[in-house]
């Protein structure tokens, strides 16, 4: 253990503005491994951003009782998921690896990350990029769950715009904040209203002119995304050593598999109107012999790993049917737990993370099964999964543990074995990288700067050990 993270645990209590700029200063460890060649296109500047943007707004995340009344989730703070820079608490005191995370809280994990960097730049006028910490969906939840601010969505985000043009306003009028970028931990639809109109649900932090010119790595991107990047939301699992990790996922490998399939989700609709997850569930509960149920009603699943993750482990497929949103955080948990997942649309995860699940890979390591032919045509899930022959379905999980390490994110100051395997945190920054080289040289040309889906997953190389 370096003096730098005995620093972090020892001063885990600390003031998280004061503790952000001392780890600023001394980051360095991390990055004294890469050299100038390595870091060639790779340059990144962090703007200093007024805490007022960021960690101030941690303390606010208690203040709206109806963001836990639409989570229907047992507790009532959100504060404790703040411990460890994001990760939340450790689900049992002797947990070397397992944490009670809340993906609300990604913005702060990648801002933590961001700080070990090895390519971080003093002089934003030889970055490549630049990225903004600021905590976007913590927020937009004054916008989101206070009803007398519904009226109001088009104020999200306008006081940061307004800042990154007036401070320093050489960093943005460079590239005309083209080369910025941030993360917001929430999905791109909450987000993108219309400024000049007032609406019920969402805010307008994507459709501020100001902003359209920002790179987002959302947890869910919209059909048409022009200004985002679907990211995997944080699992619960966030190994710091190489050993950790492969010990997962040989235990991964060898767990025996009774459970031909698995569905982890809420209870069945009460609208009675036909849809993919109340069939799924009216199918398991004839089928148990086939099908395993894990109840998360009332948000029983939310931060509770051990109530899915050993389910998970016993069966051959997971089930993952969108839901309000095309995307399930549960398929990159399936995905650690080598359960070979099984959708029912595209847009559940084809159309949304090519930088960590490439497209051209989805027959290798998923099933889909139109959602239409299982509502309406009566087509059986289980004659489906059933049909795949025993060695097709090794081959798969296989495929499936080999993108463990895409959707997985490290805990900060792992070991640097760890750190030579791309982690979902490293993808995610070498594809905006990616995009913000596309969008750079597009404005320089002349031409549209604007990078249509998929265009930036052209270039993705394989994982590589650099």
């Amino acid at each position: 253990m370096n003096a730098l993270e005995k620093f972090v645990i020892a001063c885990s209590s600390m003031a998280l503005p004061f503790l952000f700029a001392f780890l600023f200063l001394l980051s360095g460890d991390f990055r004294a491994a890469a050299t100038a060649a390595e870091c060639e296109g790779r340059w990144i500047y962090i703007r200093e951003l007024p805490s007022r943007f960021n960690t101030d707004l941690l303390a606010t995340c208690d203040d709206f009782p109806l963001l836990f009344e639409l989570r229907e989730q047992q507790e009532k703070s959100l504060l404790p998921f703040i411990a460890n820079h994001g990760l939340g608490p450790r689900t049992h005191n002797r947990s070397h690896s397992w944490y009670r995370t809340d993906p609300l809280f990604m913005e702060l994990l990648f801002h933590r990350r961001m700080l070990e960097y090895p390519c971080l730049v003093a002089d934003p006028a030889v970055a490549d990029a630049v990225f903004v910490p600021y905590y976007a969906a913590i927020a937009g939840l004054p916008f989101l769950y206070s009803p007398d601010q519904w009226n109001s969505s088009a104020l999200h985000g306008r006081d940061l715009a307004d800042w990154l043009r007036r401070d320093r306003p050489a960093i943005w009028s460079r590239r005309a904040g083209h080369d910025h970028f941030l993360a917001v931990a929430g999905a791109a639809w909450d987000f993108d209203n219309d400024p000049a109109r007032t609406t019920v649900w969402g805010t307008a932090f994507l459709g501020l002119p100001e902003c359209y010119n920002l790179s987002a790595l959302t947890l869910e991107s919209r059909a048409w995304p022009l200004q985002e990047h679907a990211v995997p939301p944080p699992t619960s699992f966030h190994p710091a050593t190489l050993g950790r990790f492969d010990a997962w996922l040989a235990r991964a490998r060898r767990s025996r598999r009774p459970a031909l399939m698995l569905f982890a989700g809420g209870a069945a609709s009460s609208s009675g109107r036909p849809n993919i997850a109340s069939s799924i569930r009216a199918e398991c509960e004839l089928r148990r012999d086939l099908c395993d149920i894990v109840d998360c009603s009332r948000g029983a699943c939310a931060h509770d790993p051990v109530r899915f993750m050993r389910p998970m482990l016993r069966a051959r497929f997971c089930l993952h049917p969108p839901g309000d949103t095309p995307t399930r955080r549960s398929t990159f948990d399936g995905i650690l737990a080598g359960c070979i997942p099984v959708f029912f649309e595209e847009a559940s995860a084809a159309r949304q993370f090519g930088w960590h699940l490439p497209r051209r890979r989805y027959s290798e390591f998923s099933v889909l099964i139109p959602k239409g032919e299982v509502v309406f045509g009566r087509r059986r899930i289980a004659d489906v999964l059933e049909a795949v022959p025993p060695g097709r379905v090794r081959q798969m999980r296989e495929a499936v543990l080999e993108l463990a390490p895409a959707v997985m994110y490290r805990r900060h100051g792992s070991s640097a074995a760890l750190r030579a395997r791309k982690d979902a945190f490293d993808l995610a920054i070498e594809g905006v990288l990616r995009r913000i080289r596309r969008r750079v040289q597009a404005m320089e040309q002349g031409t549209n700067p604007l990078v249509l889906v998929g265009e930036d997953e052209e270039e993705q190389q394989q994982p590589s050990d650099r």
